[in-house]
């Protein structure tokens, strides 16, 4: 039997995983930021700078969807797997395409919330807790 404390393998996997947990952490961040930042004043509904941004017309939503596609990219390059990935981009496209149909896409916006699915997506992924959908 091998001591933690003296095999290097184990060390660099315990790094790993702190450097993962905050990874995950600075993400939700800033899918918090994008989703869900600002309360609605009179209701229960929260909106983020995803939303704000979204309301420029022709290039709101193009400019909301590039975080989105960094957190993507950061899922990935931190060991996440195709299928979640893909699941990631399945709801990034959805609230980019939606969203980009005027006052239809401004209202979805309010529910549908992309990036805290994707921060749920990948605490999923990686064992984390955490639910930030709301």
């Amino acid at each position: 039997m091998t001591d933690i404390a003296h095999d290097p393998r184990a060390v660099s996997r315990t790094a790993l995983q702190r450097e993962r947990q905050r990874e995950l952490a600075r993400l939700a961040r800033l899918a918090g930021t994008l989703d869900a930042k600002f309360r609605v004043p009179g209701t229960r509904f929260r909106v983020g700078l995803d939303g704000l941004i979204g309301l420029i017309p022709g290039i709101g939503d193009t400019l909301a969807a590039l975080p989105s596609a960094y957190m993507i990219v950061r899922g990935y390059q931190l060991g996440a797997r195709r299928r979640t990935v893909g699941r990631m981009a399945v709801n990034t496209g959805i609230d980019y395409v939606i969203g980009s149909i005027p006052v239809v896409g401004d209202l979805f916006d309010l529910g549908f919330k992309g990036n805290l699915r994707n921060i749920d997506l990948l605490r999923a992924e990686f064992g984390e807790t955490g639910d930030t959908t709301s």
